[in-house]
């Protein structure tokens, strides 16, 4: 597959994680027993803003791989 396919398809695919990554996070952040706490809040906002950092690391790592020669 050519680098620009492996491009264009890798962006799709990070913008759909991080749409599903944020109305996940939306979700679970209107539970009651977060909602209710705020060191709880704080806590999943640091771990939620930063988690999607590392389901998107192998989809940039192929799409950076060179070109099969």
């Amino acid at each position: 597959m050519a680098i620009r396919t492996r491009k264009l398809l890798g962006t799709i695919f990070l913008l759909i994680l991080v749409v599903v990554w944020s109305l996940l996070g939306m979700t679970v952040a209107q539970t009651p027993w977060l909602a209710n706490s705020g060191l709880l809040q704080a806590i999943f906002y640091v771990v939620a803003g930063l988690g999607w950092v590392l389901p998107a690391m192998p989809i940039v790592y192929w799409m950076s791989r060179p070109d099969p020669t």
